[in-house]
């Protein structure tokens, strides 16, 4: 494959090798570290906005067929001049570094980009060099340092087996954007649980995969809660369609929903009140998307007894939502559902029982080449309920 693309992922790489393999198709990555994959396909046609588990993109420049440091900084030092003429000839130049899977030290960074820094200088140009705290900058050092405007170069250098990829970041996850809509949108309750706009992108795209973005493309979010995966629908072009068993969620959605419209351009939504064990949906809609029941909510790790009822709880109420939508669906539609996963202290995953059933119940699992299913869990160190993303067809 000749790398044109390279995508750094997020704190659980599995869900963003996946996320990626759903909308690109596997053949066109290639896993080349813990935290990296490359593509085929140039940086301009990936919709980097949409991705939630990826959180840079960059341009590779070259394949270096060594990991000594000396070597990389040579190379870089070679390349800079010609990334220099590409930059606007006015204004002072912002410069970064950043290393994965690497255990270069930041004395070796500090001295590599002091040598950057005197290249640029010796073309007459004021420069900033960003200091590395760790190997890799922030999302948020580049974002701040505005690293992917005009006047910014962020080198990116992965160590992939015997050889390192180096390119130049092109993108960010934006952060700020990601807290704006998760905390100003006017509708918020932490009863429910609070759904980050990154996660629900990433449910998004595992369940519509290669659907394009349009209107005519409805997702279909059955316990739409506060409305986050169908603003984050809309937002990526999607016609949106949610229920809810409360009155007040498809209340808050409905806000939420009207809040987002009057900040972006985004198609409309239909909401309505219904039990997803039980509902009828009368619309069309071309993907389920959505986090179902999680449970109780959990501080410390529960005694067996405890465990095996909340289990029981939410394996009941999604195997009769199972059960209720399959016959309201074709064959090969496919489903994205954030369910609930119980992280003991030892580190072992408690599922759903269910999850050893579904093809009796008319479900096919997605296979990926670049991930796991089991690996799909999402979930913080020290939280005990974690969200499963089960990807499935109905058969």
């Amino acid at each position: 494959m000749v790398y044109k693309s390279i995508l750094i992922l997020g704190r659980q790489p599995a869900i963003g090798r996946a996320e990626l393999e759903s909308l690109y198709g596997g053949r066109h990555l290639e896993p080349i570290s813990q935290q990296a994959i490359a593509l085929d396909i140039e940086p301009d046609t990936i919709a980097f906005g949409r991705l939630g588990g990826s959180i840079r993109l960059g341009v590779v420049l070259a394949e270096i067929p060594s990991k000594e440091w000396s070597v990389l900084a040579q190379y870089v030092a070679k390349i800079l001049p010609e990334r220099l003429r590409q930059l606007p000839q006015e204004g002072k130049l912002k410069l970064g570094l950043s290393v994965f899977d690497s255990t270069v030290d930041n004395r070796q960074l500090l001295r590599t980009g002091l040598e950057l820094k005197k290249i640029c200088k010796k073309t007459g140009r004021s420069v900033r060099l960003v200091p590395n705290t760790e190997p890799a900058l922030s999302s948020a050092q580049v974002l701040h340092n505005q690293l992917t405007g005009d006047l910014g170069i962020e080198f990116l250098l992965v160590h992939s087996g015997t050889k390192t990829i180096l390119a130049q970041t092109t993108a960010v996850q934006d952060i700020t954007a990601y807290a704006d809509r998760d905390q100003n949108r006017p509708k918020r309750d932490a009863r429910v649980g609070m759904l980050p706009p990154k996660l629900a992108q990433i449910i998004i795209n595992l369940a519509t995969g290669l659907l394009e973005p349009t209107n005519a493309h409805v997702v279909l979010d059955p316990f739409c809660g506060t409305g986050v995966i169908l603003q984050e629908a809309a937002l990526m072009g999607y016609g949106s369609y949610g229920t809810d068993l409360e009155p007040r969620m498809i209340d808050y959605s409905r806000a939420n929903l009207e809040w987002l419209a009057g900040r972006h351009h985004s198609p409309p939504s239909t909401l309505e009140i219904g039990d997803a064990t039980t509902f009828s949906w009368q619309h069309p809609f071309s993907a389920v998307a959505a986090e179902t029941y999680l449970g109780r909510p959990l501080s410390t790790w529960p005694n067996p007894e405890t465990l095996q009822e909340v289990r029981s709880t939410c394996n009941t109420i999604l195997e009769k939502y199972l059960q209720n939508i399959a016959s309201q669906i074709p064959s090969g539609l496919r489903l994205c559902l954030a369910i609930p996963a119980w992280k003991a202290p030892n580190g072992h995953i408690h599922h759903l029982p269910l999850l050893d059933h579904l093809e009796k119940m008319g479900y096919n699992r997605v296979s990926f080449e670049c991930a796991e299913a089991h690996d799909l869990v999402y979930y913080r160190p020290e939280q005990i309920v974690a969200r499963e993303l089960l990807v499935i067809t109905r058969k």
